[in-house]
């Protein structure tokens, strides 16, 4: 069983008959639904406070937008 512990998530995977390669790509899915590879990109180096706010704000109008159309496209007008 590996156990991975990275910026403070958990992910979990078993290894069955000893096949670690099929381990490694559960694991891989794993970490990219998690959104750990992201965390990566951005903690590779260091972000100023304006970029960090920056971001975040760009990031949240990307999600009010994307409920917007889900809702639009429910609701039908």
């Amino acid at each position: 069983m590996f156990l991975v512990f990275i910026y403070g998530k958990k992910v979990e995977v078993t290894v069955n008959d000893n096949n670690v390669e099929h381990a490694l790509r559960i694991l891989k899915k794993k970490m990219q639904r998690e959104g750990i590879y992201k965390d990566m990109k951005i903690h590779r180096h260091f972000e100023k406070p304006s970029e960090k706010k920056a971001r975040k704000q760009t990031e949240s109008i990307r999600r009010f937008k994307k409920i917007m159309r889900r809702r639009q496209e429910k609701d039908g007008y």
